[in-house]
């Protein structure tokens, strides 16, 4: 499965289509918008339209800049999966995710956090491959300690008790590109020029 992940776009519809142009290029199966494709909620129009006209399959996060409401919206207004506190199959490969972030507009408490990555998980727990996403950037990582902004402890601690073979957050425009591991988990810093991930 080949997945192109994008975080903290904010409305950038010039950077959308290039990226429409890379996922239509490279055949991708799903793009997963990792929150903050909004700046302060206002969504940009033909953002993800773009996508959808291209008949690509959208899966989204709201990030600390989106109510959850808004992501509901657009999930049914592009036919997109919200993966906020849910999982998802595809063949062998489960994604799940938790939206929001541990501080900003739009903020969950570490245990809610916590709680939404085991409700999606479970839905996908015996998938062979496991793919967590979150908004917000783990607790007690590279990106935490070169970013200076404090990470979040609940997706630490899902990381930590769930071992997904691979998670990735964006909300710290500057660690874009920033890998490393925690155990068996490969930990992916994207942002708005998107990453493509094969599994």
């Amino acid at each position: 499965m080949k997945i192109l992940t994008v975080g903290c776009l904010h409305g950038d519809l010039t950077q959308a289509k290039k990226l429409v142009d890379t996922a239509v290029k490279e055949k991708v199966d799903l793009v997963v918008f990792n929150g903050d494709f909004t700046f302060g909620g206002v969504h940009t129009p033909g953002v993800f339209k773009a996508f959808k006209d291209k008949g690509l399959k959208i899966a989204l996060l709201p990030g600390n800049h989106e109510d959850p409401s808004l992501a509901e919206f657009l999930m049914h207004k592009y036919g997109a999966i919200n993966l906020h506190g849910y999982g998802m199959k595809f063949g062998d490969v489960g994604i799940f995710g938790c939206g929001a972030a541990n501080i900003g507009i739009f903020q969950l408490p570490e245990d809610e956090i916590y709680r939404m990555l085991k409700e999606g998980f479970s839905k996908i727990e015996n998938a062979r491959k496991k793919i967590m996403f979150t908004h917000v950037h783990p607790h007690d990582t590279l990106i935490e300690r070169l970013s200076g902004f404090p990470g979040s402890k609940g997706a630490k601690w899902a990381i930590d008790a769930l071992q997904p073979d691979m998670h990735l957050s964006s909300h710290i425009h500057e660690t874009e590109g920033l890998e490393e591991d925690i155990g068996n988990t490969k930990v992916i810093s994207v942002g708005r020029h998107g990453k493509i991930i094969e599994i």
